[in-house]
């Protein structure tokens, strides 16, 4: 796609990417068949395609309006499209130069602002979200019924871990932000799988968010002074003799995984994320690199219909592993159809797009509860959040469904 950059817009390596990328895109449509907007609202401009040519004409003008700015806020950011296309489009990062070009041309409302500033202010930050959420749970039937339904349960799954003896290895057990606050009882699952390996789980003491929030919601220095952080508490572990980082959330992972690309080639961060790369791994894969054999659930474990989360599938290209591992330790697992599209969370979309999110959560949870599973499974804390407030069967982690099976069948730690 011949692309002219309009004089008008600040050169910058940001700029020089997104014409990289356009320029990959042959116009073939593969894309708009995998789109979950496109689908539900059957508008060009609501699908990749249409996106990737409204980002092209405000490149080349170097003008953006009220509608342009809408349709590229519609997309999830799934990477379902980049799933599908033939030629490698790398379109989420596009995306990201298209809407941030797009609010400088032509800025958000005040109340749009107003909201977006309160989402970077409170979810990644534990110690201001705990209260919020204590407190919103206190005053749950005074607020108003769509919000009331987004206030989790408080967690009390969290059990003591297990203490096994002679524990040689060791990982870095990333908390992640909304996760630490609202369901502690997955990485405490997770602490007591690994134990059962004979792996110990350590905490890197001053770990902040991953930075996706702020880094989705265009504030990519807020994004980049996190991951500093990160790369460096971390690293000095991995130095001492922590073997990975295992994350349990696999949009944390997936952001973890893709610190590379918030600093210019070269720099002393971008060869430290990379030095990170390898070591960082969602728990699923993680756990397919290890010898499972001693998990193995008992015959009455429930079936579980399983919720794989785009950036499991799309973002890591894991589709298929989690169930395949989950399989191997006896469950029955049912994949829903048009297993694909995404469930409507995606990150902060289901608050700041609340009707399109509704409509793909319905759909979603129509799919898993046809596969027939006893339970749902998902591996990302947004998504269980998020299908939580409507299913009829229980949502947990993945892990937490093994967790459980395991202690009812009594099997022993190595």
């Amino acid at each position: 796609m011949e692309t002219h950059i309009s004089k008008s817009i600040t050169p910058s390596v940001a700029l020089q990417e997104a014409e990289a990328i356009l320029r990959r895109c042959v116009h073939c449509g593969f894309c708009t068949a995998t789109c979950p907007t496109y689908q539900l609202l059957g508008n060009e401009l609501d699908g990749p395609r249409g996106r990737i040519y409204l980002i092209k004409q405000i490149l080349e003008t170097g003008q953006a309006g009220k509608d342009a700015r809408t349709h590229l806020d519609r997309c999830l950011g799934c990477r379902s499209c980049e799933t599908t296309c033939p030629s490698g489009v790398h379109y989420l990062r596009l995306l990201h130069v298209g809407r941030h070009l797009a609010y400088e041309l032509a800025p958000l409302p005040f109340a749009q602002r107003s909201l977006r500033h309160i989402l970077r202010a409170t979810l990644p930050y534990p110690r201001r979200l705990a209260p919020m959420f204590r407190a919103a749970r206190l005053f749950r039937p005074l607020l108003p019924l769509a919000l009331r339904h987004k206030i989790p349960d408080a967690d009390n799954k969290a059990q003591q871990a297990l203490q096994p003896q002679n524990c040689h290895r060791k990982i870095i057990l990333f908390q992640g932000c909304v996760q630490s606050v609202v369901a502690t009882s997955i990485n405490a699952a997770t602490r007591r799988i690994l134990q059962r390996l004979g792996i110990q789980s350590l905490d890197a003491t001053g770990e902040s968010c991953c930075g996706a929030v702020n880094h989705h919601l265009d504030d990519i220095e807020t994004a980049r002074n996190m991951a500093q952080n990160n790369i460096d508490r971390w690293l000095t572990l991995i130095d001492e003799g922590a073997e990975a980082l295992v994350v349990t959330a696999s949009a944390c992972a997936l952001e973890i995984k893709e610190y590379p690309l918030l600093f210019p080639e070269n720099s002393k961060y971008h060869d430290k994320s990379l030095r990170l790369q390898p070591y960082c791994m969602e728990i699923g894969e993680f756990l397919a690199k290890q010898d499972i054999s001693a998990l193995r659930v008992p015959e009455d474990a429930p079936t579980i219909s399983f919720h794989s989360p785009c950036t499991l599938q799309h973002g890591l290209k894991g589709q298929g592993h989690t169930e395949a591992l989950l399989r191997e330790t006896g469950f029955d697992v049912r994949e829903p159809e048009d297993a694909h599209l995404c469930c409507g969370s995606a990150g902060t979309y289901s608050i700041t797009q609340p009707k399109l999110s509704g409509t793909l959560r319905e759909n979603k949870l129509l799919q898993l509860e046809k596969a027939g599973g006893e339970v749902i499974a998902t591996a990302n804390i947004g998504c269980l959040l998020h299908l939580q407030e409507k299913a009829e069967r229980p949502v947990r982690h993945w892990i937490e469904w093994l967790d459980e099976a395991l202690e009812t069948g009594n099997t022993p730690v190595q």
